[in-house]
């Protein structure tokens, strides 16, 4: 059985236990993000008798914080309920600002008792020798990112 997530400029959120007995993945756009879709995966996972603090993730390709202009809405959305996340939001223009959806994710799991996390660090609009882009293309076309556990773990 493989986990699949389809991906253009969102980002994938792969989780796993250090054990190797359970894995998880979540669909990370800024609405997903913001409505809780880390926590629920945590939550889920936590149902299968994995507890957060023995999870680790990986942040796949995503749009970066350079190219992600977002308005206040989106900003609302995280600062309402985590002042903190304004540190992931950067002023464009008036009523503009850049997200950083990887450092958002990586509050949000955090929060949720993940602490081992790694990647984020690939944008999607602009890497377009190796992603596709909604934004950078505007045709339709995914990635997947995927986990799986096989007869020896993850």
């Amino acid at each position: 059985v493989v986990c699949a997530v389809l991906i253009a400029d969102c980002l994938p959120v792969l989780l796993a236990s250090r054990a190797g007995t359970a894995v998880g993945v979540a669909h990370a756009g800024w609405r997903g993000l913001a409505a809780g879709v880390v926590e629920s995966t945590v939550a889920a996972l936590a149902g299968l008798g994995v507890e957060a603090r023995e999870l680790v993730a990986w942040l796949g390709p995503g749009i970066g914080p350079a190219a992600f202009e977002v308005g206040a809405d989106v900003v609302d959305a995280f600062c309402a309920g985590d002042r903190g996340a304004a540190a992931c939001f950067a002023p464009l223009r008036e009523g503009k600002w850049h997200a950083d959806l990887a450092s958002l994710a990586r509050r949000r799991l955090r929060a949720a008792g993940v602490t081992r996390i790694a990647g984020g660090g690939f944008c999607t609009h602009t890497d377009g020798a190796r992603f596709f882009s909604y934004r950078r293309q505007r045709a339709s076309g995914r990635m997947a990112a995927l986990a799986w556990l096989d007869r020896d773990g993850v």
